[in-house]
């Protein structure tokens, strides 16, 4: 499973977030000459320099779940397996995944002679340690472990074999054992009595590529090759994670060679390509999309009407620029997952219905706060269209544009939280049931403050149909009855586009996949 963003995403665990204001300053002041990206990074041999937007949230791989926090956790940890955009499952540790014939058990056998980066053995009981921790709410990031109320649970039989136990038959249990799960080492973290925390002690003894060397607040985070990687050793030995806040500092950044690599916008594509740049557009099955903090509008048909003043297609526009880069989303699920339905109120402008639900609720002069995340320009597009078009329609919106964290860690806080609507986007995967870590009553990252009794059975028996037909229907009623229910207006699903140095190559080796940019960044090579 994806998790929200992050989006991620699934809940959020903020760490304090420093501001990126020295390196960004750096980065701009290097970049006035404008000099040629692969002649200016030509002395970077073995290096690769990727630019981020923000610290991650997390550095512990119990209960990340942000994106530039799984960016890192994917770089130095491994799961068992990952569930690609297809839906097929990919073995890392596990050799073999079997589910049991009475669907009851799953048994993954790990592969032979596997070592953490300290050369210490990885064995089954590192595995069942994970599990144990993270299906442990207090930890934050439990849900997709659970099969109703009571978790799965693991036990090793053997060093290279783990049995999990599914208290009741899920048809999304072999989806959630195997996906975003990153096992760590119990010989270095057996002693920690809390999980719930941002970052372990010592911050990071993994499986992956590489190793985590240096993290400075703000700044960066380097990684070096790790030499006991049980897959393809890295052919790039040094791989640095740039904190680089402003969108502008950025694309400065890679228009000189400063940095290697980062996403780019839309509008930008022209420009970067013409610097000689590569751009990869690419899917993440992304849901970008407006929320409404159902505990302050409380009344369905105050955001009923709120949706109805939207004009979809113009926010769209504005902020992608063209149907290139992203096709309309209208459900809780992006249009391209294979349970994603059309059959749900849509909430195609109509000006006339906003004015006539705001009378039938009594409601004159509504006025509320909007929560974005600041430094993001295509964010700051939709809410100023937003603030126009509710405008349009009496509607008052404040905009509060802020970190992108702080607006999860304010809106957590339901009732008391000072936004009464945010902007956001997630990335959850194929599986429905993933996304019930958004819509369930009391889920952790439930960030609408959303709860009907009639979207958590949904959710109930969508897990536990095994029919492929009959499991497809009941999330098309999941989906209609949460359009109705009216706390996300979604926008569309966007492609990220990723633009990439000339000196680098093997990009589509490494593999661009949701959330983590690439699947491993140990598969690219310099020309």
């Amino acid at each position: 499973m994806k998790t929200p963003q992050l989006m991620k995403t699934r809940r959020r665990v903020i760490a304090p977030i420093a501001l990126a204001l020295a390196a960004t300053l750096g980065l701009a002041a290097c970049a006035q000459g404008g000099a040629d990206p692969e002649s200016t990074s030509a002395e970077k041999t073995g290096e690769f320099t990727y630019a981020i937007a923000s610290d991650p949230s997390s550095l512990n791989p119990i209960n990340v779940s942000d994106r530039w926090g799984l960016t890192a956790t994917n770089i130095v940890y491994s799961p068992l397996a990952r569930v690609e955009g297809d839906g097929t499952v990919v073995n890392e540790l596990a050799e073999s995944i079997e589910p049991a014939d009475d669907g009851l058990s799953v048994t993954v056998t790990l592969k032979d002679g596997l070592k953490w980066s300290d050369g210490e053995p990885l064995t089954a009981d590192d595995v069942v340690f994970t599990y144990t921790n993270k299906a442990k709410r207090e930890n934050g990031n439990a849900d997709l472990l659970y099969v109703g109320d009571q978790p799965i649970t693991a036990e090793a039989t053997d060093d290279r074999t783990v049995v999990f136990h599914l208290p009741s038959v899920s048809a999304a249990a072999l989806s959630n054992i195997a996906t975003e799960t990153y096992i760590i080492p119990k010989h270095v973290y057996g002693d920690v009595t809390d999980f719930s925390v941002t970052e372990l002690d010592p911050l990071a003894v993994g499986s992956g590529p590489y190793k985590l060397t240096d993290y400075e607040r703000g700044q960066y985070l380097t990684f070096e090759a790790n030499e006991n990687y049980y897959g393809p050793k890295p052919k790039i030995q040094k791989l640095t994670l740039r904190i680089v806040a402003d969108a502008n500092s950025t694309k400065t950044a890679l228009q000189t060679g400063e940095v290697d690599a980062s996403f780019a916008t839309p509008d930008q594509i022209t420009e970067l390509e013409g610097a000689g740049l590569n751009v990869y557009p690419y899917a993440e099955g992304r849901v970008a999309y407006l929320g409404l903090n159902a505990a302050k509008l409380t009344d369905p048909k105050v955001r009923q009407a709120i949706f109805f003043a939207l004009s979809r297609d113009d926010i769209n526009t504005a902020a992608f620029l063209s149907e290139d880069y992203y096709q309309n989303a209208y459900t809780i699920l992006p249009p391209s997952n294979a349970f994603a339905t059309d059959d749900v109120e849509k909430y195609e402008q109509d000006a006339d219905k906003s004015a006539a639900l705001l009378k039938e609720a009594g409601v004159s002069g509504l006025s509320f706060t909007l929560a974005y995340a600041g430094a993001d320009p295509t964010q700051k597009t939709e809410a100023t269209l937003i603030q126009e078009q509710l405008g349009k329609a009496g509607i008052t919106v404040e905009l509060a544009g802020v970190e992108p964290a702080a607006v999860y860690d304010e809106i957590e806080k339901g009732a008391d939280s000072q936004y009464d609507a945010f902007l956001g986007g997630y990335i959850m995967g194929q599986d429905p049931d993933a996304y019930s870590a958004l819509y369930r009553t009391g889920a952790s990252a439930n960030y609408f403050s959303y709860s009907n009794p009639a979207t958590d059975a949904l959710f109930d028996q969508g897990a536990a149909e095994l029919d492929p037909d009959a499991r497809k229907a009941i999330y098309a009623d999941l989906q209609a009855q949460i359009a109705d229910d009216a706390v996300i207006f979604p926008f569309a699903d966007n492609l990220k586009i990723l633009a990439v140095n000339p000196r680098i190559g093997g990009v589509e080796d490494a593999k661009l996949v949701p959330i983590y940019t690439l699947e491993n960044f140990g598969l690219l090579t310099e020309k």
